[in-house]
């Protein structure tokens, strides 16, 4: 986190945007914090204490910025950078752990005591665990009570408080309001539309992120690989379904200027802030695009394709284990014919789902099942089906963990452990599931062709020395490439059919 009182200064008075998320600035005199950007006249320099998080502030005895919404702002960038322990705490964190399974959960998923945990996680960001999860909470809680009509009883529910009493001290502490005097402040919109089904739960939500974002590849590559039954591209948002902790949900992701529009259908309120942490996650909506393109851009070789197209993400997944899964059955295969197989696989064995607005059919077989599946379903090679159960298997079984919160490097390796898995695969799920920002898929032919292109080395070592100038940034170096070529996960599908 970014702690140095004249960055931290600088970037106040400049009201600099690329900051939000890094850090929160509390004003003694008035009792505050904001984020950096804040539209409000900068505070004199001897009334601001600046804090790592959101949480740190409200610890200290801070409520948070009526006007810019601190609370608001894109995550940290830095959790997306990092494989270390407290990186992977904030991303379980993000992901509900802590109210699910409490801090004894946590420590079990990262194989580390309580007491490391709480030492590690409060010194770099003022506050512990529980703290961060409660302000988290928070947030959820603020979102709902604005742009829902949902009873505050149930808002206090899906934001994850386990009573009402502590739900309203929360508000009133962080917020300086109770959640009715927010709620009369707000413009709300209907939770269900006529016409849904009540068994779900609807909501209406923005996701922020750091401009630019480019759309492009972002979109394009996951539309042009979705799966039929789990995704689709409908009325210019990509729809997918997922399965949550408390059961199955669908979301509807349509990109904006400023933010991403979220529609999600929820059979558990419960599950709103995983929804919201994995809909993030998916589109790499916490990334500092400035940073990352400026690292690239230094390398003359990639500067016009990172000037040409600003905001490259790296599009990610919403459950490592289906992405490993899907990449398995993908291996030597075009998109289209992975795309026909992994559908012939949900229409067999994926929980069915009734969708409301589109025409999503299921969620993705979760790996137990897949382990077991027919060889009729798995029409392909017998080597791939081997590696495909095994791959499986080892998922089911908690041998092998790719979630956003694993070890890069154990990860790594216990995917190469596996027969039929290669380096392929396993930068594939280092970049799209487990996040790992260097990630770089030497082989995959995309990549060396685009490199070739350039008049780089296209294998062996030299073809990893000449990618040495993008890290830690490879990851993203790959979406250049990739986009050098003509293939659709390029472009969304509008264009597409606009170009051709």
């Amino acid at each position: 986190m970014l702690t140095d009182p004249q960055t931290c200064l600088t970037a106040v008075r400049a009201r600099d945007s690329r900051f939000d998320g890094w850090f929160v600035t509390a004003v003694r005199t008035t009792g505050i914090y904001c984020r950096p950007s804040c539209p409000a006249t900068p505070p004199k320099a001897r009334n601001i204490t600046f804090y790592p998080s959101a949480a740190a502030a409200q610890a200290g005895g801070f409520r948070a910025c009526k006007r810019c919404r601190p609370d608001a702002s894109p995550g940290s960038p830095e959790w997306n950078v990092r494989a270390d322990l407290v990186a992977r705490a904030m991303r379980l964190i993000a992901d509900g752990v802590v109210d699910r399974e409490g801090i004894a959960g946590l420590a079990r998923r990262l194989g580390y005591s309580t007491r490391q945990i709480e030492r590690q996680v409060r010194a770099e960001l003022g506050a512990s665990p529980l703290a961060l999860a409660r302000a988290q909470r928070a947030q959820t809680a603020r979102v709902l009570v604005e742009t829902t009509t949902l009873p505050l009883t149930q808002v206090a529910h899906a934001a994850g408080f386990g009573s009402i009493r502590s739900f309203n001290d929360t508000m009133r502490e962080v917020f300086a309001m109770a959640p009715r005097e927010l709620r009369a402040k707000a413009r709300i919109s209907a939770v269900t539309p006529d016409g849904v089904d009540p068994a779900w739960h609807h909501l209406q939500l923005r996701l922020p992120f750091r401009r630019p974002l480019c759309v492009d590849n972002l979109f394009g590559h996951l539309v042009a690989t979705a799966v039929p039954g789990v995704e689709e591209w409908r009325d210019g948002a990509y729809r997918r379904t997922m399965r949550l902790p408390s059961g199955p949900a669908i979301v509807a992701l349509r990109p904006q200027q400023d933010h991403v529009a979220a529609r999600v259908w929820l059979r558990d309120l419960g599950d709103l802030p995983v929804a919201i942490s994995r809909c993030r996650w998916l589109l790499d909506l916490d990334a500092d695009p400035e940073a990352i393109d400026a690292d690239l851009g230094r390398d003359p070789r990639l500067a016009a394709m990172v000037a040409g197209a600003p905001g490259r993400r790296v599009p990610r997944t919403v459950d490592g284990a289906e992405l490993a899964l899907r990449l398995v059955i993908g291996q030597q295969i075009s998109t289209r014919a992975a795309r026909t197989h992994a559908g012939r696989l949900v229409a067999a064995y994926g929980v069915r789902v009734a969708d409301p607005d589109g025409g999503l059919t299921a969620t993705f077989p979760d790996p137990a099942v897949v382990a077991d599946a027919d060889d009729a379903t798995l029409a392909m090679p017998q080597r791939r089906r081997d590696t495909l159960r095994g791959l499986a298997v080892a998922l089911a079984s908690g041998d092998l963990y790719v979630s956003t919160s694993a070890d890069w490097q154990r990860a790594r390796d216990g995917l190469l452990a596996l027969p039929g898995i290669g380096p392929w695969t396993v930068e594939g799920v280092a970049m799209r599931a487990l996040g790992d920002p260097d990630a770089f898929p030497a082989s995959d032919l995309g990549v060396r062709q685009a490199m070739a292109a350039l008049g780089l080395p296209d294998r062996g070592t030299a073809q990893l020395r000449a990618s040495a100038p993008w890290r830690p940034w490879r990851a993203y170096a790959v979406q250049h490439l990739w986009a050098s070529g003509s293939h659709e996960i390029n472009r969304l599908p509008d264009q597409a059919r606009s170009d051709g």
